[in-house]
């Protein structure tokens, strides 16, 4: 099982929002984490959400805040080429053929550069002016706005998990 990282309880600003975020995204990694392809791709009752489609989407979610929005380097493939109007949930839809261990490890991966482009700044006052509504944002704002991202779906993962195989908890 992946050991989830402590938490400073009394750090500084920056500290406490960085480790917050860190443990919800390890929380999902966690949840994710020696499936099969099948477990992966499993549904509890009418939603469509699956674990892998959880995944994919908090990749491209990292991908897109961090990365292309606050560092201004763009989206890489998969996501630089694929029809948003036409297939607004892409992510959801073709995650569920993803192999297992790419998908964790790509994860993985984007939080890793997430937590290096966030390390570049050195204020949480970083101005991010490239937001979907044209409004003006700071590193404080996406730090929040990712932590509570992040922890929505972990709880969606939880039971999930919950549902596949009875593993219940962080």
């Amino acid at each position: 099982m992946i050991d989830l990282p402590t938490t400073v309880r009394n750090g500084d600003e920056r500290t406490t929002l960085t480790e917050m975020l860190d443990y919800q995204r390890a929380v999902v990694v966690r949840k994710a984490s020696g499936l099969s392809q099948a477990d992966l791709a499993r549904t509890v009752g009418a939603s469509r959400l699956t674990l892998a489609g959880i995944v994919k989407h908090l990749t491209l979610v990292e991908q897109s805040w961090f990365r292309d929005r606050l560092a201004g380097d763009g989206l890489l493939e998969p996501w630089a080429g694929v029809d948003w109007q036409a297939t607004p949930d892409w992510e959801f839809d073709t995650a569920v053929d993803d192999d297992p261990v790419a998908l964790v490890a790509d994860y993985v991966a984007e939080c890793d550069r997430s937590r290096d482009i966030v390390a570049a700044h050195e204020s949480l006052d970083a101005k991010l002016a490239v937001h979907p509504r044209a409004e003006v944002i700071n590193l404080r704002w996406l730090l929040v706005h990712m932590i509570e991202e992040t922890a929505r779906h972990a709880g969606h993962a939880d039971l999930l998990r919950e549902t596949i195989d009875g593993a219940v908890g962080d």
